[in-house]
């Protein structure tokens, strides 16, 4: 990891520990690197909370039971799937 992704993911760390907040990532592109380097920092568990990188499964048995099971047309943060239905994309534990 370079110099100036480790900064930036500890500063997001330490910003969400002040607010008390945690971070699921959902990922497609990037592949899970997002979520890698805030991971690669030690202690991240307290805030990392879970990461997505979904991939197309178009056969619908290979699917967790409740998942979508439909394309969710991605746009910003998931913000429209999330806020229809979040337990489809994030578990309640």
């Amino acid at each position: 990891m370079t110099d100036d992704i480790r900064i930036a993911a500890v500063a997001v760390l330490e910003a969400c520990r002040a607010r008390g907040w945690t971070i699921a990532t959902a990922e497609s592109c990037t592949g899970g690197l997002v979520a890698g380097a805030l991971t690669e920092i030690a202690g991240s568990s307290d805030v990392v909370d879970r990461g997505f990188v979904p991939y197309e499964r178009k056969d619908a048995s290979t699917r967790q039971q409740g998942q979508v099971a439909g394309r969710i047309v991605v746009t910003g943060l998931l913000r429209h799937a999330l806020a229809e239905k979040p337990s489809s994309l994030i578990p309640n534990d």
